[in-house]
């Protein structure tokens, strides 16, 4: 099922269901799509939003990490949210760590699944063939366990930005500000409940990244998702959706 995105005051957000709200994050790559499954399992029990971050939209000299993090707060002042379960993947992780730490009172519990904040080890930082689509597929393939989750949409979605002058120029200023914005210093004034929901064979932000953060993170749970690389709600959601049921339900029925 394909949400519809809804547009008012500048934002752009998906949102569906009722209840206490999650929002979620999406990665530097990440497309919407990569949380259907998600807000398709959830929606009937909670209220559920994803801002799409204006990573193509913000000046790109204050494009980062921090200028991803004001926009979340600017959205959830917008929407009249707060204390919100925060979701994040990978880049979309990493926004809602600078947010939490800057806003902990907007922030009821915290999910990372693939987070970058730590360490990651996305495209090199570069694209040095990014003309060459076999390259590309090569790529998006990384991100996963199982190379066939990449499907042709995704690798064609990946290569029509990555070929956008205007757009590479962006995803590559913001990985070197999340390269740059590194979490450890900060992650001890999280004291909110955190769950690690992480690959077992994720390539990009690898297992020792998920020990990490489950060591710096006080209040922290760390589970694996075997046989499964960067985007856990994409290649096993049935299991992603069941650890965070399991979280939610501890977390938000006390």
């Amino acid at each position: 099922m394909t949400y519809p995105i809804i547009e008012e005051e500048g934002f752009k957000f998906i949102e569906a269901g009722k209840g206490e709200t999650l929002v979620l994050l999406h990665g530097l790559m990440g497309e919407l799509s990569n949380w259907e499954l998600v807000i398709e399992h959830f929606k009937d029990r909670y209220h559920v939003v994803v801002p799409i971050l204006p990573i193509y939209e913000l000046p790109i000299l204050t494009l980062g990490v921090k200028a991803l993090s004001r926009y979340v707060h600017r959205f959830l002042k917008y929407k009249n949210l707060g204390k919100v379960v925060l979701i994040g993947n990978s880049l979309g992780g990493h926004v809602g760590l600078v947010f939490t730490v800057a806003h902990q009172e907007f922030v009821k519990a915290l999910v990372l699944t693939g987070s970058s904040g730590l360490y990651e080890n996305a495209f090199g930082g570069s694209f040095p063939r990014r003309e060459s689509y076999d390259y590309i597929k090569e790529k998006v393939e990384f991100t996963f366990y199982d190379p066939s989750t990449a499907t042709k949409e995704l690798v064609d979605d990946v290569f029509k930005t990555v070929n956008d002058r205007s757009r590479v120029i962006r995803i590559l200023t913001l990985a070197k500000s999340a390269i740059r914005h590194n979490m450890a210093k900060e992650l001890s004034k999280i004291t909110i409940p955190v769950s690690l929901i992480w690959g077992k064979n994720d390539q990009v932000t690898p297992p020792e990244v998920a020990e990490e953060f489950h060591q710096l993170l006080p209040n922290s749970e760390l589970n694996w998702v075997d046989k499964c690389g960067h985007v856990p709600m994409m290649e096993h959601p049935e299991i992603f959706n069941n650890y965070l049921e399991v979280f939610l339900d501890r977390i938000l029925l006390k």
